[in-house]
């Protein structure tokens, strides 16, 4: 036996080494041969599959926060325009108001003008009446006296039935 390649236990096996060292590197050659392209091109697309979800995933964050300023936007003007029809309520509100109350003054005045208007016509058919009356009453003592000569009894006599006409008159209206 060789007693070059046997050495002793603290010794090292050369002729080991060098079959595993051989062995080795064989494998080595046949994986980067049959397999390190396609290993590589696993690790490549990975690695590019991995590049493309970070740029989706900071796509995505963008168009969140895009969306997020767009619904914020959104609820401002919403805000905004709820105000705004909640002043025109308000405004037109006040309109119809005002234009109700212009009106209800114009009704009550034109009332009271009305009002005003036949409370004089009444007034001024009730002084014609009184004219009349008095006018009538006039005739009729002025036709007693003519026909029947005065004296202190006949004269107190002619103003006690002048007023008793008066009172009758007064009653028929």
């Amino acid at each position: 036996m060789n007693s070059t390649f046997l050495l002793d236990a603290q010794g090292v096996q050369w002729g080991d080494f060098l079959f595993y060292l051989v062995t080795f590197l064989l494998l080595i050659a046949a994986i980067k041969h049959f397999a390190w392209d396609s290993i590589a091109g696993m690790m490549d697309k990975r690695a590019e599959k991995i590049a493309d979800d970070i740029d989706s995933a900071e796509r995505n964050r963008i168009k969140a926060a895009e969306l997020a300023e767009q619904r914020e936007a959104a609820l401002k003007d919403s805000h905004i325009e709820a105000s705004q029809i909640v002043d025109r309520a308000k405004k037109n509100g006040e309109e119809q108001k005002a234009t109700i109350l212009a009106s209800a003054n114009s009704e009550a005045t034109a009332l009271k003008e009305r009002a005003r208007k036949d409370i004089e016509q009444e007034r001024q058919d009730a002084l014609e009446g009184v004219k009349n009356d008095v006018a009538e009453l006039s005739i009729e003592i002025a036709s007693k006296v003519i026909q029947k000569e005065l004296n202190a009894s006949g004269h107190e006599t002619l103003v006690d039935s002048y007023i008793e006409g008066l009172g009758k008159h007064n009653e028929t209206r």
